[in-house]
């Protein structure tokens, strides 16, 4: 399960990254609440926006960041892209203090977070690949979403006791210092223990050579297709958890951290499970993704909040499940010379779709109900299943091509 950590950079990155997600999550959970009790009217849609503003600029550079990954030394652009997201956490964190924030403000610094996270992804995906072996690649991929979902099951929690304590603005700072961990991780990395990869010469047409190479790749196709569904209509669980915790239950900021925590449990589970796998098979992506659906039918119909509870650790093992198993089939795939641009394809429709998803989700959930917004997390999941079946009948009539 723990292969990868026979890898000294590995191991220094691993550390890192655990300190600065469970920063990470603990400024997502704070900001939530903030717009949806600080700053509205518990307006689920309102979260909707901040979530969408967040995630566009996957939607629209993460293409030119993908070409930009597979030019440029990675570890020096990861040092420019984890001080621009401290300083953000930083700036958002003194505005709270001051008593300054408007819900425009919060606005403003979700959609400068997404711009820089977007150049960030894909160079942090694909740094992976140059810190193990191929072999070790899948294992590395699913110790990563452990390490992001162990902070989502910390993060959360610490979060809802630090907002009802101390409030969201030394929330928002504190995360801010946990970036320095990341910085020091990459500092610490040895360079020429580094795995030397291609890298693509400067020139045009290198976003199409990258789309070019997914279309003739149906599996791909259909891997992209589900991860879309499930980014885009099922992953809204900062609207899901808040709508069910506060207007459903009526409960307070720490039953929504709670909440999250507990979905952690589910995904954290999910990440290791994938660990133990010496491989990524199509058949994890689009069974998970079916299983999510289903999971998401219970939490939506449950009646008390602690069986809504034990619903969300199904939901978020399938969730966790699909999401790596995708990410490592992908990576493990692909060539490397492409690896960047088509992570980038890959972050841009898992993340970009979320300012289409997120406030389409808060608009339902505003108008029906919680139990109706969750609902189409609940069609996405089946949707995902679905798609899969096609690409096993497509591969069955064609030869050759993986089929499980």
């Amino acid at each position: 399960m723990f292969r990868s950590f026979r890898f000294r950079n590995y191991r220094v990155w691993f550390l890192g990254a655990l300190v600065s997600n469970i920063g990470t999550w603990m400024q997502r959970t704070a900001q939530s609440w903030l717009v949806f009790d600080g700053l509205t009217e518990h307006d689920a849609t309102a979260i909707g926006v901040v979530t969408a503003l967040q995630f566009l600029p996957q939607l629209l550079l993460a293409p030119w960041a993908g070409v930009l990954a597979d030019r440029v030394d990675r570890r020096r652009l990861l040092l420019w892209t984890q001080t621009g997201m401290a300083a953000l956490a930083a700036g958002l964190g003194l505005l709270v203090l001051a008593d300054a924030a408007t819900l425009g403000a919060v606005y403003v610094f979700a959609l400068a977070l997404g711009i820089v996270s977007t150049l960030d992804a894909p160079v942090r995906q694909t740094f992976v690949s140059e810190m193990v072996d191929d072999a070790y690649l899948s294992n590395a991929v699913a110790l990563n979403s452990t390490s992001f979902n162990a902070a989502r099951m910390i993060g959360p929690a610490a979060a809802g006791v630090l907002v009802a304590s101390v409030g969201t603005g030394w929330v928002f700072l504190l995360n801010a210092v946990t970036f320095g961990a990341m910085l020091a991780a990459v500092l610490a990395i040895r360079a020429e223990e580094l795995r030397r990869m291609p890298r693509s010469g400067r020139g045009g047409g290198q976003i199409r050579e990258g789309l070019a190479y997914v279309g003739r790749r149906p599996d791909l196709v259909a891997v992209l297709v589900t991860i879309f569904l499930i980014g885009t209509f099922g992953l809204n669980f900062a609207v899901f958890l808040a709508a069910m915790a506060g207007p459903e239950f009526g409960r307070g900021s720490e039953a929504f951290g709670a909440l999250n925590s507990v979905l952690a449990l589910g995904t954290v589970a999910g990440a290791l499970l994938s660990a133990r796998r010496r491989s990524a098979r199509l058949r994890y992506v689009f069974g998970g993704s079916a299983v999510f659906g289903l999971s998401c039918l219970g939490a939506a119909t449950a009646p008390t909040l602690a069986l809504f509870a034990l619903w969300l650790v199904p939901c978020g093992l399938s969730s966790l499940t699909v999401m790596t198993t995708a990410n490592a089939y992908v990576q493990s795939t692909t060539s490397p010379v492409m690896r960047g641009r088509v992570m980038s394809l890959y972050m841009a429709i898992f993340m970009g779709g979320t300012p289409v998803g997120a406030p389409v989700v808060g608009a339902i959930t505003d108008a029906l109900g919680a139990r109706w917004g969750m609902g189409v997390a609940v069609a996405a999941g089946l949707l995902g299943g679905l798609v899969g079946l096609e690409l096993r009948r497509r591969l069955r009539n064609e030869a050759g091509g993986p089929s499980d």
